[in-house]
């Protein structure tokens, strides 16, 4: 692509050169040449997106494309922006980014803007029509042709191969694409399609290659990874593939995201417990806790049922973090059901909670419903839902005071060193923070020793010798 920078010199008075036109012109046509096109891609929403969007970068890379992540430098003349369209405030998120980026390519900052991720695949037509000024929008499973706008073959030989935007010692795998579950406020199954499974041997092909490149915490991601090998094997195969994964060279810990309570395979729990290297961790998104509001979501458990798996899991492998999100508002709610999710928050006491305000979306069954519950009141119940999880936590985490964790050491801050147990996964839940006089390498282990707590995060020393 030509920078508009490089046009300058065609506005020049002809008359007052000094050399012939034509070297001139040859002078002008080297100048445009020289410019090799830098592409920055910019992510949004989840770690799935985050992975597409790594897997696009190591295309462009292998295509001898000059690519960046997040670029902050501004030195880049091509954007692509990896939408979300989940949620409402994702949605937002996402069209304001297009707009900047649209601005910058007006001011001639930029020669191109595509746009790819669930947004896109979802509104592409509309969005087309109200921001012409994008050169280019593509679906979540159109990277060959994406590949195309940039003069670029789609490599197969290079599947599972990508450049990270993570840190080096940790990465997100993703197992599955897609989702079968019909639940009544998610759009995932209309932006993302049906679930497909990689095979085994790809996914432990792509563990051994990030391992080789230096990562030693694998993050293990899919709409529902529980689903995870029904398609191609005819059978839940979630326990087979963390065996072999396990048993990769140099694999310190495996990281579990995202698993359905209905019909939950529990012997992925035994496996947990027998390997070292997995971690006691999992995040099983519950949504809700009234039977009535679980059967308005569709989400083919009733809460005897959850209680039931949620004991069992415990049972299994006993100190287990467990994670789980809810969502507020959902239409229908009241405030005894906010009242029953609360009690079912303090007796069943989880180690981490995110907490959602529903979004009401075009499309899904859900959308039928009458969204009668206010956004102001939907961000109250919410914020009523943090503050008796908050409480839990901060309890939990007094707990540690005095005990001595493996921690990772994740990047240094104003002086200080952030890490994570294995009970904690990146960004969403707590860390540890460390003050050593002593260089502490980042992406290596540490065994540290609490000192302090706080509500969602923890204090502590190295431990020597």
């Amino acid at each position: 692509m030509i920078n508009s920078s490089n046009y300058s010199c065609l506005f020049v008075n002809i008359s007052t050169l000094k050399f012939p036109l034509f070297i001139f012109a040859s002078f002008c046509m080297k100048a445009r040449t020289l410019k090799r096109d830098k592409v920055n891609i910019i992510t949004l929403g989840c770690s799935k997106n985050l992975v597409d969007s790594e897997v696009l970068s190591g295309q462009l890379k292998a295509n001898d494309i000059n690519v960046v992540h997040e670029n902050l430098k501004l030195d880049h003349n091509i954007v692509v922006v990896n939408t979300c369209g989940f949620i409402d405030k994702a949605k937002e998120e996402s069209i304001n980014t297009i707009l900047e980026q649209v601005n910058l390519k007006k001011h001639g900052k930029l020669d191109k803007v595509y746009v790819t991720g669930c947004l896109s695949e979802r509104y592409r037509q509309d969005l087309g029509t109200e921001i012409p000024e994008v050169d280019a929008w593509f679906g979540t499973f159109e990277l060959p042709l994406m590949l195309q706008a940039f003069n670029a073959d789609y490599k197969k030989e290079l599947l599972g191969e990508r450049v990270l935007s993570t840190p080096k010692h940790y990465a997100y795998l993703k197992i599955s694409e897609g989702c079968n579950r019909t639940c009544a406020f998610c759009a995932i199954p209309l932006m993302r399609g049906k679930h497909i499974s990689k095979t085994i041997e790809e996914i432990v092909a792509e563990a051994k290659g990030l391992v080789k490149s230096g990562v030693k915490e694998i993050m293990l991601i899919a709409q529902e990874l529980t689903y995870y090998g029904l398609d191609i094997y005819k059978k839940r195969m979630l326990a087979d593939l963390l065996k072999k994964l396990s048993d990769v060279q140099g694999l310190k810990w495996i990281r579990l995201h995202y698993a359905y309570p209905n019909k939950f395979p529990f012997e992925i729990l035994d496996v947990m417990r027998e390997r070292e290297n997995i971690c006691n961790y999992l995040d099983m998104p519950l949504q809700h806790a009234s039977n009535r509001m679980l059967q308005l979501m569709k989400r083919q458990s009733t809460k005897a049922e959850i209680v039931e798996t949620i004991n069992a899991v415990r049972e299994k492998v006993p100190g287990i973090c467990l994670r789980t999100t809810l969502i507020a508002g959902f239409p229908g709610e009241t405030r005894d059901d906010v009242a029953e999710l609360k009690t079912f928050l303090q007796e069943q006491r989880f180690d981490r909670v995110g907490v959602f305000t529903y979004s009401h979306e075009e499309g899904t069954s859900g959308y039928n419903l009458v969204d009668d519950v206010p956004a102001s009141e939907k961000q109250k119940r919410a914020e009523e839902l943090m503050e008796v999880q908050q409480e839990i936590s901060y309890e939990k985490n007094a707990e540690k005071i005095g005990k001595i964790y493996k921690v990772i050491i994740d990047k240094k801050e104003a002086g200080r060193y952030l890490g994570r147990t294995e009970f904690d996964s990146v960004e969403v839940d707590n860390e540890v923070i460390i003050h050593s006089e002593n260089k502490l390498p980042i992406g290596e282990f540490a065994q540290i020793k609490i000192t302090n707590a706080f509500d969602y995060d923890l204090e502590g020393e190295v431990i020597t010798g």
